[in-house]
C-alpha cells in the first residue's frame, strides 16, 4: 500500500490534495481522462501518498521543470523512490555528467541507424496483422502491441525472444504495479539479476548488438564501471520493452472508437506522419518525478530542498491553456512541439525508433483493417503508474 505521510509545515493546507497516481479517480473513463481531472484544482498541489510529493499539472510548469535540471534534478525519477536497485543511466544524472553517458547510448538511435530497422519493423507488422486479420478479431495488446516493439528491441539487443513474456511482466510491474512496492522491487531485482549476467557476458565477449555497443562505449575516454554498464543496460531494457507498446495501444483504442479518424488515415495516407505527432501529443505516457535541490518559491508554491515533484507528461498534451480542445485528436493541428519525449537535456534518445514503429503500424494496419471496433459487452482496461498503459483491448472487424 502507498506510504501516506503527514503534511510538512511548509505545505499550505489549500494546496493539499488526496491523490494516488496509481489509482486516480475517474479511471472508468480511461487513464488520460482521469489525469485530466487534475486541471480542476491548483496548478501545483501536494499529495501525502508515496512519502508525499508535489504534482505539476500545467504545460508551462511541466516544460520549466523538464528544462531546469539545476533546481529540478533527475537524481530521483520514479515513485516509489525505494524500488530500484541502482541508477538508470543517463536518466538519473544531470548535466554535465549526463552528456558522457548519453553519448554512449545515443549512436544506436540516430535517424540513419533507425532507418535500417524500419524494414524489420514493417515486415513484422505485416506478419502480425496477416496472422489474425482473417479471424475478424484480436486482443490488440497481447496479439500486436506487445509483439512489434518488443520483438524489434530484443532483436537489436540480441536477447532471447522466447523470454518475451517474462520481460514484459517485469516491465509492467516496474512501470505500474498498482503501488505495490514489494512487487516493483521484485521485478527490478529479477530483471537486474538477469541483465547483470547478460552484460557481464557482453563485456567479456562482445557481439554486434545494442548492449555490446553500449557496454564497450567510453565515458569521457575511460572504460565504464560494471555498475555504469548495468545502469545503461537496464534503462535501455525497460525503455525498449514497455513504452512504445503502451503508445500503440492507446492509438488503437482511440481509432477503434473514432470512425472519422480511421477514414481520414485510409483516404489520406500522406497525413500519417502528422497523425503520429498528434497521437503522441494526445496520449502522453510518463508520470515521472524530479528532486528539488534547493529552497525556493515558484509561482507562490513554497518548495523545499528534498521535496519531490511529479511531472505527468500526459497533462502537458491535455492542457487547454496550451492546446485548443486538447482532448480532441485533430490531424490538421500544427503539433510542432509536444513534451511526450521531453524537452530538456534528457529528451528521449529512442524517439526516432518510437516514431518509426508508430508510423509503420498506421501505414500497414489501416489499409488492411480500415474499420474496427470494440466488441459489444467488452470492457477496455487501462492503467496508470510511472507509465500509462492499456492492459486489455479487444477489437473486431468484418471479414
Amino acid at each position: 500500500m502507498p506510504q501516506v505521510v503527514a503534511k510538512p509545515d511548509h505545505v499550505p493546507d489549500e494546496l493539499v490534495r488526496d491523490f494516488d497516481f496509481t489509482h486516480p479517480p475517474g479511471m472508468e473513463d480511461g487513464a488520460h481522462a482521469a489525469w485530466k481531472r487534475l486541471h480542476n484544482g491548483p496548478d501545483i498541489f501536494w499529495t501525502p501518498h508515496y512519502g508525499g510529493h508535489w504534482v505539476a499539472t500545467r504545460a508551462e510548469d511541466i516544460e520549466t521543470i523538464q528544462k531546469d535540471y539545476q533546481r529540478f534534478s533527475h537524481e530521483v525519477f520514479s515513485l516509489p523512490r525505494e524500488a530500484k536497485p541502482l541508477r538508470f543511466l543517463p536518466l538519473e544524472v544531470d548535466p554535465p555528467v549526463h552528456e558522457a553517458y548519453r553519448k554512449v547510448i545515443s549512436p544506436p538511435f540516430t535517424p540513419k541507424a533507425i532507418a535500417k530497422l524500419e524494414g524489420v519493423a514493417r515486415e513484422l507488422t505485416i506478419k502480425l496483422i496477416e496472422g489474425f486479420k482473417a479471424k475478424g478479431q484480436c486482443e490488440f495488446v497481447s496479439d500486436f502491441s506487445r509483439h512489434l516493439p518488443v520483438t524489434v528491441f530484443l532483436g537489436i539487443a540480441d536477447l532471447p525472444l522466447d523470454r518475451r513474456e517474462q520481460f514484459i511482466a517485469w516491465a509492467d510491474a516496474a512501470a505500474r504495479g498498482g503501488g505495490d512496492l514489494e512487487l516493483k522491487k521484485r521485478a527490478f531485482g529479477e530483471a537486474f539479476a538477469y541483465l547483470s549476467k547478460v552484460i557481464d557476458e557482453r563485456t567479456a565477449n562482445p557481439g554486434q548488438d545494442l548492449l555490446s555497443e553500449v557496454v564497450h562505449g567510453k565515458i569521457n575516454g575511460r572504460e565504464p564501471t560494471r555498475e555504469e554498464r548495468l545502469g545503461m543496460g537496464i534503462l535501455l531494457f525497460f525503455g525498449g520493452i514497455d513504452t512504445v507498446a503502451s503508445m500503440l495501444s492507446f492509438i488503437a483504442l482511440f481509432l477503434a472508437t473514432h470512425a472519422e479518424h480511421r477514414k481520414q488515415l485510409v483516404q489520406n495516407p500522406q497525413i500519417v506522419p502528422q497523425a503520429v505527432e498528434e497521437f503522441l501529443r494526445r496520449h502522453g505516457l510518463s508520470n515521472t518525478v524530479r528532486l528539488i535541490t534547493e529552497d525556493f518559491e515558484y509561482k507562490g508554491v513554497p518548495f523545499r530542498k528534498g521535496d519531490l515533484i511529479q511531472v505527468p507528461i500526459s497533462l502537458h498534451g491535455l492542457d487547454d491553456r496550451r492546446w485548443e480542445h486538447p482532448m480532441d485528436v485533430d490531424f490538421n493541428r500544427k503539433t510542432t512541439f509536444h513534451a511526450t519525449f521531453g524537452n530538456g537535456p534528457h529528451r528521449c534518445p529512442g524517439s526516432n525508433l518510437a516514431r518509426t514503429e508508430i508510423r509503420v503500424f498506421l501505414q500497414e494496419w489501416m489499409p488492411r483493417i480500415p474499420d474496427f471496433t470494440i466488441p459489444k459487452g467488452e470492457k477496455v482496461v487501462t492503467a496508470t503508474g510511472n507509465v500509462n498503459a492499456v492492459e486489455y483491448l479487444p477489437l473486431e472487424w468484418s471479414v
